[in-house]
């Protein structure tokens, strides 16, 4: 017997631990479990009750929700491994299955096929807003599944975003948040891109932004999460480009939306430059950065100003 009020809530860190605070702040009974000691400790110590293993966790609850760093390690927890058996088994029946990782399109709707079939309900719903908010509450959920469904998790959602959209069926919320972030990190590259540029023509950083933001230039990478210190006091720019949201997390959204883009077909040129950039980035030492700081890799990898009209002008000259 399920009580719709409890929820277990599986993948306790860095997101999902303010989340589930959150959850314990609005009245939710809430059962938390993660498989890394620190964000069992971290979630303990802010008011999170934890158990024993999954299991116990799922046992009993309304509903199960799931914060996941991949596609693979939501199917396999749902399904259970190494003969042991997993979340959909631990269940009881017709429990809500609410996955709130950033996977696969193929996989949310996978593994939404398994909690149907095994007798629940399930609904995809990803997030966007970073840690920040996760902590203060204002995250966007994109929400894939039946309507019923949606309006049945929807109360929830609302506790930890300020914005929650239904999408469309299975899937629908991580399609939704793939092209989102497919339009972010190639809009960042350009913002940064500009920058650079602006430094090298002379311009500061304030007077392009004072035009950009103003102009046909705007967008959020710029007005909100501005690449380059001064302009936007909130920008990870101004702390050393601490995330935020993880130069390492944008790698795997790109990556994930360049899977989409090659499985439909689609005629992409920017998308996959900006995933193989990001990948770079990522490789390099920016996994832990806060994407903005792509800037500073554009930036290192610039020839010194004159070094290309010069070379031009050599060449002309042989």
């Amino acid at each position: 017997m399920s009580d719709k009020t409890t929820i277990a809530f599986l993948g306790l860190g860095h997101m999902g631990g303010p989340m589930a605070v959150n959850l314990v702040k609005a009245g939710y009974n809430v059962v938390g479990f993660d498989v890394v000691p620190v964000a069992l400790e971290t979630a303990k110590s802010h008011g999170v009750p934890i158990a024993a293993n999954s299991g116990d966790a799922v046992s009993g609850a309304g509903v199960v929700l799931t914060m996941f760093p991949s596609g693979q390690h939501v199917l396999d927890a749902y399904r259970g491994t190494d003969g042991q058996p997993g979340l959909l088994a631990a269940a009881a029946p017709g429990t809500m299955f609410l996955d709130c990782s950033t996977i696969n399109v193929d996989e949310a709707r996978e593994a939404s096929a398994l909690a149907i079939d095994a007798g629940h309900r399930a609904v995809d719903a990803p997030v966007s807003g970073g840690v920040v908010g996760a902590e203060a509450g204002t995250l966007t959920f994109m929400v894939g599944g039946e309507p019923e469904d949606f309006e049945a998790v929807r109360p929830v959602l609302d506790v930890m975003g300020k914005r929650v959209v239904h999408c469309g069926g299975h899937g629908g919320g991580q399609a939704a948040k793939i092209c989102n972030n497919l339009i972010l990190g190639v809009s960042m590259i350009a913002v940064s891109e500009a920058f650079v540029l602006g430094e090298k023509l002379g311009l500061t950083h304030q007077a392009l932004f004072d035009v950009a933001s103003a102009a046909s230039g705007q967008c959020w990478a710029l007005t909100t999460n501005c690449p380059v210190p001064g302009p936007v006091p909130t920008s990870p720019a101004n702390r050393d480009y601490q995330p935020g949201f993880a130069g390492a997390l944008m790698a795997k959204d790109l990556k994930l939306a360049l899977n989409a883009l090659q499985g439909t077909g689609v005629a992409a040129r920017l998308g996959p430059l900006a995933s193989e950039i990001y990948d770079t980035f990522a490789a390099e030492g920016g996994a832990g950065r806060d994407f903005s700081g792509i800037i500073t890799d554009i930036r290192d990898k610039s020839q010194p100003a004159g070094t290309v009209k010069r070379a031009q002008q050599d060449g002309s000259q042989a």
